[in-house]
């Protein structure tokens, strides 16, 4: 038992230890809620999938520390746009403009789903053009009812 306690509580220390220290926040609320309102349309470029705001990479503790200098400067919002644009492309940005290079990024996806519709209808026009239509003859009709017919006194003997 107390051989658990020590190791519970070394690992206890050892964790302490690791932790690493929060960012700490600016010095004044206002430029901080700036700083937050730029990096959440951001992408972390690391993560992909999470804004600049949310991410908890290095390399976003760096760029959020980038646009907090950029705002101590004085730069505006859009001026810190274009700076990250400028140095890591138009990738960095959640809703990225529509530019000739953007367009397959804002058109694509409707494209496919256009030509998924267009192959999903052809191949059910020829699926059903390629069913023959049978018409049963009046010899097959009356081979039928005598089945059915003696399945059914079949069933009323029981």
């Amino acid at each position: 038992m107390k051989s658990l306690f020590f190791l519970f509580v070394t690992i206890l220390c050892f964790s302490l230890s690791v932790a690493k220290d929060a960012a700490p926040l600016a010095q004044d609320p206002v430029l901080e809620q700036r700083l937050i309102s730029i990096s959440e349309e951001m992408r972390c470029l690391v993560c992909q999938n999470e804004s600049l705001a949310g991410s908890r990479s290095d390399l976003a503790n760096d760029l959020r520390r980038e646009i907090r200098t950029l705002i101590q400067e004085g730069k505006s919002d859009d001026q810190i746009r274009t700076f990250m644009v400028e140095r890591y492309g138009d990738f960095v940005l959640y809703r990225p403009p529509v530019k000739p290079i953007t367009w397959l990024l804002w058109i694509g996806p409707f494209v496919i789903l256009v030509i998924g519709i267009v192959v999903l209808l052809s191949y059910l026009r020829r699926r059903n053009l390629s069913i023959p239509s049978t018409a049963l003859s009046k010899t097959d009709n009356e081979k039928i009812d005598a089945l059915l017919n003696q399945d059914r006194k079949y069933r009323r003997n029981d």
